[in-house]
């Protein structure tokens, strides 16, 4: 899978996260039509928004979207693990590596550098190609690991940043709820009516079920961005702990 075809790819996992979006808020809108679920999950009879377009709708298309960009990577992480399985490097037991045997694999990797092993054994057998040192291959092998791992970890910045949008727009459709509560009590005509404090209540648990359906979402995507970003952390660790026992061990300096 090159960088050109996981751009497509992904734009194809965000758009079918959207349309599962909108297929969920259609089926929860037909299902729930009045009550606390429904004021809970969709904002239904909305006193503030015109349904559909409500603070709830909006949280779930960022939600779903979300679990696009998680599956995403989840399917870059179980790629990037399949590369182990692709026998790029000697395996057995007595095979050392002389200077003459690495244009082979320098070969057999080319045009995959997209990939964290293929990158690891291009730049490290080209490092001993040029410099004949071990020491100075291991070296290249450690720095190329960490600058991967920061690669990594930028792209769940997108990602990152969902996780916390997510509460802030419950928090503003909280916001939003309270300050609509509170004009529709200043309105009234009649503050001593006894009607009035069970609707300015109601109209208040109603602002509060954003930032409830928010964290909730949050807590769910936190999880969810922590085993992916784990996943593809451990894929890089095994393209790193190969190249050490299948490259690096078996170079045999002349």
């Amino acid at each position: 899978m090159s960088s050109t075809s996981e751009l497509p790819r992904r734009l194809i996992a965000w758009g079918a996260a959207l349309a599962t979006g909108l297929g969920f808020i259609g089926v929860m809108s037909v299902l729930l039509t009045d009550g606390r679920t429904a004021a809970f999950l969709l904002d239904r009879n909305s006193t503030v928004f015109d349904y559909p377009f409500t603070i709830q709708n909006l949280m779930w298309l960022i939600f779903f979207g979300a679990l696009g960009e998680v599956g995403a990577r989840h399917r870059r992480a179980r790629v990037e693990a399949l590369q182990l399985d692709e026998a790029l490097l000697p395996e057995d037991d007595g095979t050392m590596l002389r200077l003459r045997d690495l244009g082979e694999i320098r070969t057999r990797v080319r045009g995959q550098e997209d990939f964290f092993l293929q990158r690891l054994v291009a730049r490290c057998v080209l490092q001993f190609q040029s410099s004949q040192s071990t020491d100075r291959a291991n070296a290249l092998l450690n720095s190329s690991l960490d600058l991967m791992q920061h690669e990594v970890d930028s792209k769940y910045s997108l990602l990152r940043y969902l996780v916390w949008v997510i509460p802030t727009i419950g928090f503003i459709g909280t916001v939003v709820g309270i300050a609509a509560a509170l004009n529709e009590a200043g309105a009234a005509n009649d503050f001593q009516d006894p009607a009035l404090l069970g609707e300015l209540t109601r109209s208040l648990g109603v602002a509060f079920y954003t930032t409830m359906l928010a964290l909730v979402q949050s807590a769910v995507l936190v999880l969810a961005q922590n085993v992916t970003q784990a996943r593809e952390e451990a894929a890089l660790n095994r393209a790193g702990q190969y190249c050490l026992d299948n490259l690096i061990n078996r170079l045999y300096e002349e």
